[in-house]
């Protein structure tokens, strides 16, 4: 093993292998080198290699066979995405995993009631009125009540499998192979999995407090995008929330360039009812450019694969066509259940409740970290962005402690990463104890 490491720590020798894993130059079933040969390359004691080794475990990129050595594991879930799959992480076993970006299920709404009552009636066609395959993809009822809570009034509202499915749809819609479309950086991984699956360009621009800066879309806009995806509150991996200022300043700077008329505005509003900042829409200034993007997923649970879209009529019906030579509608037995969840009582209360703890559990551990001289924002949501002096000397230290969190350098939408590479991203919505010790923990990883 080289010499090339700078830090002979545990946790710096740990990075320094985690990076050549990450770059490819270690690769599934490479045996690495002892620990009393890595000891004496390095200058260190064979105790300080054997600590690195154990890090490398418990982030689950190495294992170690006995007496056969210790070797490189495979990435876990190859089936998905490039960017997904380093999303997901290493394979291993954590007492705290907070690298999935996904609700507390112990704060989901339950479904018995709704499926109890769902249970009670006729499932072969009294749900939609007549069962036929060419009825209205969205129940009447369900739109009834969407459209009376959407942040401006849409010309056609429909419903489909997830917030990613709304967006990959619009984009197919509106943007050929090669065109550009404007993104957040940093922004949600998979967002640039689907951008390259489906040949387009993405174009950075930067965030701050108060959603995506205005100067940058203006710079953006000269690459005439034909979309620009956003994300209006509780940003993924951030956690920004878009204010109605900015939004008025972002809609003017579209108005104001002459490319800026064509572009298809893609809000993507992924925590929906969990989040607590209020609704905020470019639509409510632009309604024929923007696609509003209403997610269920971490408000009633991912397993409904239910997200609502609005927008132009144009777009919204041509989508839905589209959408009739394939999956044909979301099932309606599963809008029946949404419906029901958005109209109970108990489960209205306890998609507020959940609100209520996200936010209490972040700022819980925002506030810790804050007195542990770490600066850390909280934001919206369940996830928390945290900036550390180096991504994987952090994932080391936390994987050593049994937590698992995310890497900041799939979040990347810039050609450089500059943005994510000094980052993690842990979904502190799910920490439902102990907020002082998962603080000191984020806090070390922090300094790593």
């Amino acid at each position: 093993m080289e010499a090339r490491d700078e830090d002979r720590s545990p946790a710096g020798i740990a990075a320094g292998l985690a990076r050549r894993i990450h770059a490819g130059e270690l690769v599934a079933g490479d045996r690495l080198p002892t620990v009393r040969q890595v000891a004496v390359d390095l200058g260190v004691s064979p105790a300080t290699v054997s600590a690195a080794w154990q890090a490398l475990v418990g982030a689950g990129l190495v294992v170690t066979r006995g007496r056969a050595g210790t070797f490189v594991l495979g990435q876990r879930s190859g089936w998905l995405p490039p960017r997904y799959r380093d999303l997901a992480g290493p394979a291993g076993s954590y007492r705290l995993d907070l690298s999935s970006g996904t609700p507390d299920p112990q704060l989901l709404p339950s479904l018995r009631p709704a499926l109890a009552r769902l249970a009670a009636r006729d499932l072969t066609g009294a749900i939609a009125g007549t069962g036929s395959y060419v009825d209205p993809p969205v129940l009447p009822a369900l739109e009834r009540q969407l459209r009376a809570t959407w942040p401006f009034s849409p010309g056609a509202l429909t419903v489909v499998d997830g917030a990613l499915d709304a967006i990959g749809r619009t984009l197919e819609e509106v943007a050929g192979f090669g065109a550009r479309v404007v993104v957040e950086n940093p922004c949600f991984p998979p967002l640039l999995d689907l951008l390259d699956h489906l040949g387009l360009q993405h174009v950075p621009v930067a965030l701050d407090a108060a959603g995506i800066r205005p100067d940058e879309l203006g710079a953006a806009l000269a690459t005439s995008p034909a979309a620009l995806v956003l994300q209006p509150r509780a940003h993924n991996p951030t956690g920004v929330s878009m204010t109605r200022a900015r939004a008025t300043e972002l809609a003017e700077v579209l108005r104001a360039h002459p490319a800026g008329r064509d572009v298809v505005v893609v809000e993507d509003d992924h925590s929906g009812a969990i989040a607590t900042t209020r609704e905020v829409s470019l639509g409510s200034h632009l309604p024929g450019q923007v696609v509003h993007v209403r997610g269920f997923s971490k408000s009633h649970g991912p397993e409904l694969r239910i997200a609502a879209v609005g927008g132009p009529a144009r777009l919204i019906e041509r989508l839905v066509a589209r959408r009739m030579l394939g999956p044909g509608w979301t099932s309606r037995m599963l809008q029946s259940v949404l419906l029901d969840l958005l109209t109970d009582a108990d489960a209205v209360a306890a998609v507020s409740e959940a609100r209520r703890l996200y936010y209490a559990r972040q700022r819980h551990v925002v506030r810790e970290m804050v007195s542990l001289g770490v600066p850390v924002r909280a934001g919206d949501g369940i996830n928390l962005w945290v900036p550390v002096a180096d991504e994987e000397a952090a994932l080391a230290l936390l994987a050593a402690h049994g937590v698992l969190v995310a890497r900041g350098a799939p979040f990347a939408s810039g050609p450089s990463g500059a943005a994510s590479l000094a980052h993690v991203r842990a979904t502190v919505g799910l920490v439902r104890g102990d907020f002082e010790d998962v603080a000191r923990l984020l806090a070390a990883a922090a300094r790593a």
